[in-house]
Parts: C-alpha cells; sequence; structure tokens
C-alpha cells in the first residue's frame, strides 16, 4: 500500500498535488479520509457497530475503531469514499443514505515499524442506518478482524468514564478468513485507537439523530 496516491494539503486545506501512502505520512501532509458509524434502532433503545482492526495492521492493530473507514484516494471525492463500506462490509449504500454527522480533524505521530509518522487527517463523518444482521455481514479479511454492536447510550458513558466496561455482541473471522462465529465481548475505552475522547463521544451523540 505504500505506493497509493493521496491528494495532499497545506493547514488551511489548499491543495498541494499528489504524494503516496509513505510520503504523506513521512513529511506529515494533511490528507482526507472517510468515517461511516453504523447504526439502528430497536424500540426506544439506539445501537452503534464498530469495528476490530486486524492484527496484521500498520498502525493501531487489534483495536476497535469506526465501523467503516479509509483514505480518499488521489482524484477520489467523498462520495466515491462510500466504497469503503462494501469493501470492509459488504455493506451496499448509496451516497444520499449517508447522514454527515460532522468533520474532524486529527493530527497525530509515531512509529511504524520501526520508521516516524505524522498522520494529518480531515475526516467527514457520516452515520449511516443499518438493519442488515451482523452474520450477513461479509468482512474484509486484511482490513476487519470482526464487528460488534453495543448500546450506544453505553458507549457514551464507556468513554465520558462513567462506565468501565460494556458488553457487546459481535462475529469474528475464523481461521479460514471466511465464516463468521457469533461471539460477546467486555470492551473498554482503551482498546479503541487512540483519539481524543471527544471524538467518539460527539460523533455518538450525533448518531442520535440518525432516522
Amino acid at each position: 500500500m505504500a505506493d497509493e496516491l493521496f491528494d495532499i494539503y497545506d493547514e488551511q486545506l489548499q491543495p498541494l498535488g499528489t504524494a503516496t501512502r509513505a510520503e504523506t505520512h513521512a513529511r506529515g501532509y494533511w490528507h482526507r479520509t472517510f468515517h461511516c458509524w453504523l447504526t439502528r434502532r430497536v424500540e426506544n433503545r439506539r445501537y452503534v457497530r464498530f469495528q476490530l482492526r486486524q492484527a496484521g495492521k500498520d498502525t493501531n492493530p487489534g483495536c476497535y475503531d469506526i465501523t467503516a473507514a479509509g483514505h480518499l484516494a488521489a482524484g477520489e471525492t467523498i462520495r466515491e469514499a462510500i466504497r469503503e463500506l462494501e469493501e470492509e462490509l459488504g455493506v451496499s449504500a448509496a451516497f444520499e443514505q449517508l447522514i454527515p454527522l460532522c468533520q474532524t480533524r486529527e493530527d497525530a505521530s509515531g512509529l511504524v515499524n520501526g520508521i516516524p509518522f505524522i498522520d494529518r487527517e480531515v475526516s467527514d463523518v457520516f452515520g449511516l442506518v443499518c438493519e442488515l444482521p451482523l452474520t450477513e455481514l461479509k468482512l474484509q479479511p486484511e482490513e476487519v478482524a470482526g464487528v460488534y454492536e453495543a448500546d450506544l447510550d453505553e458507549l457514551i458513558a464507556l468513554f465520558e468514564g462513567s462506565l468501565a466496561e460494556l458488553s457487546a455482541v459481535g462475529v469474528e473471522l475464523g481461521a479460514q478468513s471466511e465464516q463468521l462465529t457469533s461471539v460477546q465481548r467486555l470492551v473498554r475505552a482503551q482498546q479503541f485507537v487512540p483519539r481524543d475522547f471527544s471524538y467518539y463521544t460527539s460523533v455518538l451523540r450525533a448518531l442520535h439523530g440518525c432516522t
């Protein structure tokens, strides 16, 4: 994936051209990403889904994360980035079904395989009401190890610190990376991709309005 091309921007989001994925993260260029959280309502309760990143990922392996997310390739529009839903989860949706929640900026740095990286992302964040059963998802084996569902208010309490852990039901890929196994997991906030918890709480609160 090192040769993947991104459109890159300066601090004011003025276009600078394109760069490879490796160059973008080595030099700290701003680039764009797509976030989508799947949600549904059952009677008076709202649920939200989140994924488990594969253990082989170069960044944040084995962490819980946004239901589906990814970088925009060079020349790609945010409308076209909806492909991430199909690629990672096997969920088909039209862009018009997405509910815009917010746009965020993240500026993170660290090491990947001993190499320093600077990750500066501008992310368009969406919600999608999805009634597809977890067992009918088609997870991308290279990216996603599992998908889980939890009560939305409990997740908010988790990131606000008033709940130490919660129980989530989900599906995980088996050893053959084809068959899904139903599971139940105890989840803690510290197991999610490290972000300012305000990202999670603000997005989750916005999901309450998804219909």
